[in-house]
């Protein structure tokens, strides 16, 4: 069946997500999954057990639409303890289905026609075409290479009056670099006196090693009172499948964000956030996530250092960088798809996540896995 008609795309530069396209090519040659950056490992019994009490008690119709107070009121708490900032759980945080939708959902709500929205690349590549579909216009602005870090000189020459948002992601996915104080700094140097929004990816912020602290924008009070944070249920508590976020804004820019994310999903999985409540009461729960991450990091270290592949610093999230340059010229699209296929072990090519396409040599690799898991690639990648 076709439709016949005329289809004027709306995503005409968009295909199939390279996350799909690389984890369904790990399952038709049965390689190894490090492309997809999904845990592989159990989750909390205790956090099943909380799912599952609350379904029995009889929370599965619709949530209030911010998300239900108790979960709020924890996240409340969290905020002032880790950032000593305030938020009010009723006017400044919402419980969304996922931040992917959270991102969306800001960008849907506060960017018009021809705004300009600076994006950092590499970037996630739901960003632009959420920039896109909304009419604005996406200002790729290239992360410098090695150590992913950006030049706010190129920033500042680009901001104009059609600028609405500036997009930072700390820690960063693909590259596991991390924003520094003088980052924030620098950044609210240039927003000052200005209407530019932050939006600030920061779902990894648990996942951060080597003694560094998180510096969410939520530390700066000039920041803050101009930014929407999202941050990721699935990425602390390793249940990426449940689809699970929140989203944390001053009130006048949650009330925008609300009337946009009422008529996308509503409200998100009801037991599920009263089983988050309960368990994020206690802060162990959420806290040394960090530790159990940078062992997971420093193991696939230990286990890659007599390979061909280099790998590039990693100060948070769970990617790992290589650098493949020592093994082939290929271009990292097809150097993945070989690897994928010959090898066995599926990975993410870095050059998808730039708009033009730049071709470091480079190859992302997901660590969030079991030893086991980790030790099978390794062996199959010591043979290149």
């Amino acid at each position: 069946m076709q439709f016949n008609g005329i289809i004027k795309s709306k995503l005409h530069k968009s295909g199939t997500s390279i996350f799909s396209v690389m984890s369904g090519m790990a399952t038709e040659f049965n390689a190894i999954n490090l492309s997809q950056g999904f845990p592989n490992f159990e989750i909390s019994n205790e956090l099943v057990s909380l799912v599952n009490k609350y379904m029995k008690k009889g929370f599965n119709q619709y949530a209030p639409m911010p998300g239900i107070i108790s979960l709020r009121e924890r996240i409340a708490e969290k905020m002032e303890k880790l950032y000593s900032c305030k938020y009010n759980p009723e006017t400044e945080i919402t419980i969304t289905s996922g931040g992917t939708q959270a991102i969306f959902t800001a960008i849907q709500a506060l960017v018009r026609e021809k705004d300009e929205v600076i994006i950092f690349d590499p970037a996630y590549d739901s960003y632009a075409p959420a920039v896109e579909l909304a009419g604005g216009v996406p200002i790729h602005v290239n992360l410098k290479y090695p150590n992913f870090q950006i030049d706010w000189n190129d920033v500042k020459k680009l901001v104009n009056q059609r600028t609405r948002l500036i997009m930072i992601n700390t820690p960063h996915n693909p590259s596991g670099a991390i924003m520094t104080a003088k980052d924030m700094t620098a950044l609210e140097k240039i927003t000052s006196k200005s209407d530019i929004i932050v939006l600030s990816d920061e779902v990894y912020e648990h996942v951060i090693f080597d003694g560094y602290e998180h510096q969410s924008v939520a530390r700066y009070p000039k920041l803050a009172e101009r930014s929407i944070i999202v941050y990721s249920f699935g990425k602390t508590f390793h249940t990426t499948g449940w689809k699970m976020g929140y989203c944390i804004a001053p009130q006048n820019l949650t009330t925008e964000l609300r009337k946009v994310h009422q008529f996308m999903v509503f409200s998100a999985n009801t037991p599920v956030q009263h089983a988050y409540a309960e368990f994020m009461s206690n802060e162990r729960n959420y806290m040394g996530i960090d530790k159990f991450y940078q062992h997971k990091r420093d193991y696939f270290w230990s286990l890659m250092k007599n390979s061909k592949f280099k790998s590039l610093p990693c100060s948070g999230s769970y990617f790992q960088l290589m650098d493949y340059s020592k093994i082939s010229n290929d271009r990292d699209t097809d150097f993945a798809v070989k690897l994928t296929k010959e090898n066995g072990v599926a990975t993410i090519p870095v050059s998808v996540f730039y708009k033009n396409a730049i071709d470091n040599k480079l190859l992302r690799f997901c660590f969030a896995k079991d030893d086991e898991t980790l030790e099978k690639a390794a062996e199959k990648l010591l043979k290149i």
